[in-house]
C-alpha cells in the first residue's frame, strides 16, 4: 500500500473517538467519524458538537460523521475507538468494509473481560489482514480536543506504516512517538485503568498523599512484574504508554477509573459509583481478567487483587485495605 494517508475514519464517537477526529483534521486529514447512535453523528454535522461527550467544545466545521460503518470503506486508515469491550463485534463488523492491510489502529485500553485477552489478540483475530497499530499514553480527550500539548506512544511492526501513521495525525501539539512493541503499548495502556481505581479508592478514603505515591509506585511494581512474565519489552512499560499513562490516569479525578475508585472510597456501592459516572471505567471489566492472567503466571498482584475483590463485593474497601496493609514486609526489588 501507499505510505500516504491523506484520510481517516474514527471508529467510535464517544469522548476519545471525537477528540482524536478533531486532532487528525488539525493535522490536515480528511475525516469522517463513525458514530453508533445516529443523533450524536446528526449533531456533529448539523452543529459541529458533541454535547454529550465533550460538552463545550466546537468542532472543526469540515469534521464529518456518519452512523453507517460501511463508509470506512472510503478512507485511508482506521482509529478504532471503542470500548474495549465492544472491539471484537465492531472489529468482526469492519471485515467486510476495509480493504486487506488497512492500517487499524488500536485506540481503547483493556483487555477482553471473557478471554483475558489483550486489544492486539482481539484485533489479530478479527481482523487478521490488516496492519495493526497501537496508540496510548498519558493523553485525556478534553486536554487533546482544546489543542494542549500531549504526548503518545504508537506502536506498529512494520516501521513504515507506523511513521506514515505518525505523520497522518501528529501535530505540534499531539506528539507521536513510534515504537514496535505493539503488545507491551496495549499491556500498559490495559493494567494501568486497574491501578487508577485503587488510586481512586486511597483518594476517596482520604488516606493521603504519601499513601497515593506507594500506591502508585507499587502498582507499577505490578505492572513490571506481569509485563516481563508476558514477555512484554520492560523498556516500554517506563515509556509514556505504560509509567507516562498510569501516572496521569492515577493523579487526576478526569480520570474515568480513578473517579470510580474515587466513589468507591465514598462509600459508593459499585452499582451507585458506575451509575453516578455516566461512562465506561474498563479497569471494572479488566480486574478480572488481569488476576486471571497473574495466577496463570504465578505472579503477584496484590493491589489489582483487592481491586477485583472490591468489585466482586467479596471484600469491603476498609478490608481490601487492611489486607494490603498488613502484607509482610519484603525487599522492594
Amino acid at each position: 500500500m501507499s505510505k500516504t494517508i491523506e484520510s481517516i475514519g474514527v471508529v467510535g464517537g464517544g469522548a476519545w473517538g471525537t477528540a482524536l477526529a478533531e486532532v487528525a483534521r488539525m493535522a490536515g486529514r480528511r475525516v469522517l467519524l463513525w458514530a453508533r447512535d445516529a443523533s450524536v453523528a446528526n449533531e456533529i454535522n448539523r452543529q459541529h458538537t458533541n454535547a454529550a461527550y465533550l460538552p463545550g467544545v466546537t468542532l472543526d466545521a469540515d469534521l464529518a460523521a456518519t452512523s453507517d460503518l460501511a463508509r470506512m470503506a472510503e478512507v485511508d486508515a482506521v482509529l478504532l475507538a471503542t470500548p474495549a469491550q465492544t472491539q471484537r463485534a465492531i472489529a468482526h463488523s469492519l471485515t467486510s468494509h476495509i480493504a486487506p492491510e488497512t492500517p487499524v489502529v488500536i485506540c481503547s485500553k483493556g483487555l477482553e473481560q471473557s478471554t483475558g485477552k489483550l486489544m492486539t489478540d482481539v484485533l489479530a483475530e478479527t481482523l487478521p489482514d490488516c496492519r495493526m497499530a497501537v496508540l496510548s499514553g498519558p493523553g485525556f480527550a478534553h486536554d487533546v480536543v482544546r489543542g494542549l500539548p500531549t504526548a503518545l506512544t504508537l506502536a506498529c511492526r512494520d516501521e513504515a506504516i507506523g511513521q506514515a501513521l505518525v505523520g497522518a495525525i501528529g501535530c505540534r501539539h499531539f506528539r507521536l512517538y513510534w515504537t514496535a512493541d505493539t503488545t507491551g503499548v496495549a499491556f500498559g495502556g490495559a493494567i494501568k485503568n486497574v491501578l487508577a481505581i485503587a488510586a481512586g479508592v486511597v483518594d476517596g478514603r482520604g488516606l493521603g498523599a504519601s499513601a497515593h505515591a506507594a500506591l502508585v509506585t507499587r502498582g507499577f511494581a505490578e505492572m513490571r512484574r506481569l509485563g516481563t512474565a508476558l514477555g512484554v519489552n520492560p523498556d516500554t512499560l517506563v515509556g509514556l504508554s505504560g509509567l507516562g499513562d498510569l501516572l496521569l490516569t492515577c493523579g487526576s479525578p478526569q480520570s474515568r477509573n480513578m473517579r470510580l475508585g474515587r466513589f468507591l472510597g465514598q462509600g459508593r456501592t459499585l452499582s451507585e459509583a458506575l451509575s453516578e459516572l455516566h461512562s465506561t471505567a474498563e479497569g471494572v471489566y479488566t480486574a478480572a481478567a488481569v488476576v486471571r492472567s497473574a495466577d496463570a503466571h504465578d505472579v503477584e498482584v496484590p493491589i489489582a487483587a483487592a481491586v477485583y475483590a472490591i468489585i466482586e463485593g467479596r471484600l469491603t474497601v476498609d478490608a481490601a485495605i487492611e489486607g494490603l496493609l498488613a502484607r509482610p514486609f519484603r525487599s522492594e526489588l
